[in-house]
């Protein structure tokens, strides 16, 4: 254990021993180049960030133990190498030290969400696109990060991520940098930014679990929360889903034979008595273009917005209680916590 009082460095020396984050460097294409080795490389920029330096400043410091400025800049903009499976393989490691820490009756889940990276001043920025804003329910410059979280309901690792531009050529601002291999990770990534969020999502999932980290659950929120994607979950990884679904007349649920609306299944289930948290649990199938698959709906009040409003949680886990499903969910805001 080291002192809390420690330097960043010494910090950051003590996690690359214990998590072996050297050994991980190769495996995930990144080797020595030039002079400077590339596990003291990332120290270095990992200390600037959590002690909120400058690098430029510390340039004109004139340290000799500080990287040169064109170094620096080749180990970023290097397109070979693989910082997700950098990352991921990192989270892995730090995952299975916490076998011995945490408890065996939490349920680790995956977490996947977005976030909107504004650069609404850019306007040379390589794949700078025009994104939806859904908070604000604008489109802004800028790209989306699709990240990728692992929460045991203690402790939250990111796993893997991704930068989105846009799937639609018209809205893409700038082209991809032509000169880029298309032999290395750089060039696939920039072809991944095309692509729609739920499908890289699916991928980034097949990544986490290929590589060993172990969830039960995958949690979203109801930007994610489509028919399709529910199933692909439940039939390619084999991982039960739980998120929050918004009311959309395209998207039908059979309940009692009959097929709703959200909001019109709402109007037709039996609520609960006074003013309890729950309102309504139903037991239905959700309908889509490529078959229909068992589901869970719960219905909570939701106190932000008035005493007759509510939201609804979807679960693909139909043995769960109401309250299960609810505990369950709560652990998705680690993501937004930690972003």
């Amino acid at each position: 254990m080291i002192p809390e009082d420690a330097p960043i460095s010494e910090t950051l020396g003590h996690f690359f021993r214990r998590f072996h984050v050297g050994r991980l460097l190769k495996p995930a294409g990144i080797t020595k180049q030039g002079g400077e080795n590339p596990s003291r490389l990332l120290q270095f920029l990992l200390a600037l960030v959590f002690t909120q330096r400058n690098f430029y400043r510390t340039l004109i410091r004139d340290d000799p133990d500080t990287p040169k400025k064109d170094t620096v800049y080749r180990f970023l903009a290097s397109p070979r190498y693989n910082w997700r499976r950098l990352l991921l393989m990192t989270s892995v490691a730090i995952a299975q030290g916490l076998g011995t820490l945490v408890s065996p009756d939490l349920d680790a889940v995956f977490i996947v969400d977005d976030s909107l990276c504004d650069r609404s001043r850019s306007q040379k920025v390589e794949l700078l696109a025009r994104v939806y804003d859904h908070g604000e329910h604008v489109y802004r410059k800028g790209c989306r990060l699709l990240m990728l979280g692992w929460s045991d309901g203690t402790t939250f690792l990111p796993a893997a991520f991704s930068l989105l531009s846009s799937e639609q050529a018209t809205n893409r601002l700038q082209p991809a940098d032509p000169r880029i291999d298309k032999r290395t990770v750089g060039y696939r990534r920039r072809r991944e930014s095309w692509q729609k969020s739920p499908d890289v999502g699916l991928q980034l999932l097949g990544e986490a679990h290929a590589a060993g980290l172990k969830a039960r659950y995958v949690l979203f929120d109801s930007w994610f929360a489509f028919p399709r994607l529910l199933r692909q979950i439940v039939q390619d990884r084999n991982l039960p889903v739980g998120a929050m679904v918004k009311a959309m007349k395209t998207i039908r649920y059979t309940y009692a034979g009959q097929r709703y609306t959200l909001t019109e299944l709402y109007a037709h289930v039996q609520k609960r008595p006074g003013k309890a948290r729950i309102l309504a649990v139903a037991a239905v199938q959700l309908e889509s273009q490529d078959g229909s698959q068992s589901v869970q709906l719960v219905f909570v009040r939701d106190r932000r917005r008035g005493s007759k409003k509510w939201l609804a949680l979807i679960t693909t886990d139909t043995t769960l209680s109401a309250d299960e499903v609810i505990r369950l969910y709560g652990k998705r805001w680690d993501i937004g916590v930690s972003s």
